[in-house]
């Protein structure tokens, strides 16, 4: 199933690219993202407590909080700033490049986390490398 969904993901984030294109038009970015992250906000709460498993807060961990709110943090720099660079540039550029997280993502996974990958993992993010490349120049 993590294919289908890995799929939807992408589909989405295709969507994600142009309708926020779209929508920061003639406002500032800033202001774009917290609307965003609003709306974001409220799908997933809902979802959590539509679901039932609000409960499960109490079995979260130190560990789990800090990280969580890390990755949040950096989840929020990240879309700050790819409001901004759509803001600025075009769509068309700016996602793809966006996808070098891909690549530097295989990087962290191998040296912090020692996951084992494959040649056709490397060979992969090596071509995401490129393309980036490709479009930055």
């Amino acid at each position: 199933m993590w294919k289908y969904y890995a799929l939807l993901s992408a589909v989405f984030a295709a969507l994600t690219a142009i309708l926020a294109k779209v929508g920061v038009r003639d406002i500032d970015s800033n202001l774009a993202t917290a609307i965003r992250t609003t709306v974001i906000l409220a799908i997933t709460w809902g979802i959590v407590l539509a679901t039932g498993i609000g409960g499960k807060l109490r079995e979260l961990t130190g560990h789990n909080l800090l990280f969580l709110v890390l990755s949040g943090i950096a989840t929020g720099l990240s879309w700050l700033f790819y409001f901004k660079a759509l803001q600025t540039g075009n769509a068309s550029r700016v996602a793809p490049i966006d996808k070098l997280s891909v690549a530097i993502t295989i990087f962290l996974g191998i040296v912090v986390l020692h996951e084992q990958v494959s040649w056709n993992v490397i060979v992969g993010g090596l071509l995401i490398v490129g393309g980036s490349l490709v479009l930055l120049l």
